[in-house]
């Protein structure tokens, strides 16, 4: 059930009052399978996996949460390209001419009209929450992409859903190197035993990566003496909470220490009641770290205005 990465987003508080009805509006957009000429399709499944015909949301208190479903035909383009050109060399002796770019690109239509209904299919899922008390929107991905895909088919869904990046008052980059450099971290955060340090007058400039590193190390101080700046470290929060925090604010690698999922126990019960403990936990949890990255770099909420 927990999330291993975090894309975040914030909404205002009158955007909050439309969420509390999205298993009605996600209803309508329920992820269907691949037509035999399709390449793709989006929508929304059951946030537990096997349960098709399950709701599509599960709400704790003020935290909704929801699953976006997708189906990808596999069709490598070296495939493609082996039929097309097969078809192309048959053409072109059949007529003893050359095939032009029109009628080119027609042949590639045929062969993917041909190939479409035999590919075979991919499913993927992209959970996400919405914590509608503290006008968070939290998806379990480190790629922006799949996170702006996946709220542009709940704005589809909603018909509006202002949901906006984050925009530090504070600069994630120069804190963290201060935090790295001086030793000394807001109450609650201690270095983890990763980072990533670049130099950032120039895109070609040295990167140095470590793991499993004691990053309060001579060495490691010695690479910021020169000029390099922290884009990736490494965290715990409260000795419960273990991340990589990148200066996109984008959190990678989010583990949940045993002192937490200990409090999880042997779950006897069916799989809706193990995904609602799951998520109750991991929603209190987060909910306590993005305060804490909230007061650190200054995520405003944005206005009704």
């Amino acid at each position: 059930m927990f999330f291993r990465n975090l894309t975040l987003f914030r909404f205002s508080p009158a955007v909050g009052t439309d969420l509390a009805r999205l298993e009605e509006v996600l209803a309508d957009h329920r992820l269907r399978p691949c037509g035999p000429l399709e390449m793709a399709t989006r929508g929304f499944v059951p946030p537990t996996a096997g349960t098709e015909d399950a709701p599509l949301t599960r709400s704790l208190k003020h935290c909704t949460l929801l699953a976006l479903g997708s189906e990808d035909k596999l069709l490598p383009a070296q495939v493609v390209n082996t039929e097309l050109q097969r078809k192309v060399r048959a053409v072109a002796e059949q007529h003893g001419r050359r095939v032009g770019g029109r009628e080119r690109k027609r042949i590639k239509d045929e062969v993917l009209t041909e190939l479409l209904p035999r590919a075979f299919v991919r499913n993927s899922r992209l959970a996400a929450y919405v914590d509608r008390q503290h006008g968070w929107v939290v998806l379990d991905t480190a790629s922006r992409k799949a996170a702006e895909d996946a709220l542009t088919e709940l704005r589809q869904a909603l018909g509006s859903f202002p949901a906006v990046p984050l925009a530090p008052a504070n600069s994630p980059r120069l804190l963290m190197t201060d935090w790295l450099g001086s030793g000394k971290l807001p109450a609650g955060l201690q270095l983890g035993d990763e980072c990533e340090l670049r130099d950032p007058a120039s895109n070609t400039g040295a990167i140095v990566r470590c793991r499993r590193q004691d990053l309060e190390a001579d060495e490691v101080k010695e690479h910021l003496r020169t000029g390099k700046q922290v884009f990736l470290l490494g965290l715990v929060f409260n000795e419960r909470i273990g991340f990589v925090l990148g200066e996109d604010l984008v959190i990678r690698k989010l583990k949940f220490l045993d002192v937490v999922t200990e409090e999880l126990g042997d779950s006897q019960g069916d799989a809706a009641a193990e995904l609602d403990a799951g998520f109750a936990l991991m929603s209190l949890e987060l909910a306590q770290l993005l305060a804490k990255l909230d007061e650190c770099f200054g995520l405003p909420r944005p206005t009704d205005a």
